[in-house]
């Protein structure tokens, strides 16, 4: 258990999966604000918006219409931030000069995708049921096993799957075996999202990206320093017992505010056995990963009765891995919200945590307490 000191005195936290460190400063949320404040949403959207682009039988932004879908809806982004084509690029290696050294690029492709969680325009995944989210995740599995190395470890697992294929002709396999997938929601203007649809994004590249990159470092050493145990199912198991930052859990996922948290809210999903990536899910754990998204995102929407903005992601093994880092791999689920203290205001990373290190205000424990008190019926309903 945490000790009660630690909620009045300054302190750093190890960040286990980034192998960094992040200080608490728990007295600083006692501060007067005069900074910036923003408006708490109060928006109220149509079921079908006919100036939305990605709402059934409209049109997008580069004349495509889409089909009229009823559940989930995939396409190729019509403004990729990596492209599957391109020139290509072979940096010139002069010598041993100062350029060479110092001046590095490499070139990078992939393929991007937005997903359409739903043919309803007012939703988020808040306002839906566990049921309406798995064809959610098995799409993400589906964009998963589509990319995958067919030389994978992990090939065994997705044509084991027993879930219902895409459905949509017009995605077809990339032309290059691409070394990770990327899979994320921004949610609410606050997180950069241009449009209130639910819909998330994909992103494969054939770069390992940072983030990932580090969290996969840390999951090996681990296991290599702790006789072939996996970290985070050894983290979930501890958190399970301690319920200090428990907001929820069931059979298969506990989901709660890391011991070693940066955003004030910040959230985490773990699955309680070691599951390498989505095609590890059998359609009950599917079923429970859809409630944990689901008991996470009503919470955030209950504690400040608002549209409560975030940007979420998935974590998993890569695409094209070797033995040791698919079986180093543990799947979970990042949520990082911004807000802080109500509605309007939240928590900036500036200053010191963008020249120094990351901070938080309040502890991850008081954050979680909060969280757990937020279950039961959304706000929206009771209006």
């Amino acid at each position: 258990m945490s000790e009660p000191i630690l909620n009045d005195i300054s302190h750093r936290r190890l960040n286990l999966l980034r192998g960094s460190w992040v200080l608490v400063s728990p007295h600083r949320n006692k501060r007067p604000w005069q900074g910036l404040q923003e408006s708490p949403s109060k928006t109220t959207l149509p079921e079908y918006d006919p100036e939305c682009y990605l709402c059934p039988g409209n049109k997008r932004n580069l004349g495509q219409q889409n089909p009229k879908f009823e559940r989930t809806f995939v396409f190729v982004n019509d403004f990729s931030a990596v492209k599957e084509d391109q020139e290509e690029y072979h940096p010139e290696r002069k010598n041993d000069g100062l350029a060479t050294r110092l001046l590095r690029a490499e070139a990078v492709t992939g393929k991007c995708y937005v997903i359409t969680f739903s043919p309803s325009h007012h939703l988020t995944l808040a306002d839906m049921k566990p049921a309406e989210i798995i064809p959610i995740i098995e799409t993400w599995t589906n964009l998963y096993t589509m990319h995958l190395n067919p030389g994978s470890p992990l090939m065994q697992a997705a044509n084991a799957l027993s879930i219902a294929p895409l459905g949509q002709d017009d995605l077809t396999k990339p032309n290059h075996p691409y070394r990770y997938m990327q899979i994320f929601e921004n949610k609410g203007t606050t997180m950069g999202c241009s449009n209130p649809h639910p819909h998330g994004q994909i992103w494969t590249t054939t770069s390992l990206p940072e983030e990932p990159k580090i969290e996969l470092e840390q999951l090996k050493k681990y296991r290599l320093e702790n006789n072939g145990s996996h970290l985070l199912v050894d983290y979930a198991d501890l958190e399970s017992k301690e319920k200090e930052r428990t907001v929820f859990e069931n059979e298969s996922f506990w989901a709660g505010v890391p011991y070693w948290a940066v955003w004030p809210f910040e959230i985490m999903i773990v699955s309680k056995q070691h599951k390498r990536a989505l095609v590890d899910f059998n359609d009950k754990e599917r079923a429970s990963l859809a409630e944990a998204i689901v008991e996470i995102t009503r919470r955030y929407d209950n504690l400040f009765e608002t549209q409560f903005p975030y940007s979420m992601g998935l974590h998993q093994a890569p695409l094209n891995a070797t033995q040791e880092e698919i079986e180093a791999s543990h799947f979970h689920i990042h949520f990082y919200p911004p807000l802080l203290r109500s509605a309007t205001v939240r928590k900036f990373q500036v200053g010191y945590e963008m020249l120094a290190e990351p901070q938080r205000d309040i502890t991850p424990e008081q954050a979680a307490e909060r969280l757990r008190g937020c279950g039961g019926e959304l706000y929206r309903k009771k209006l």
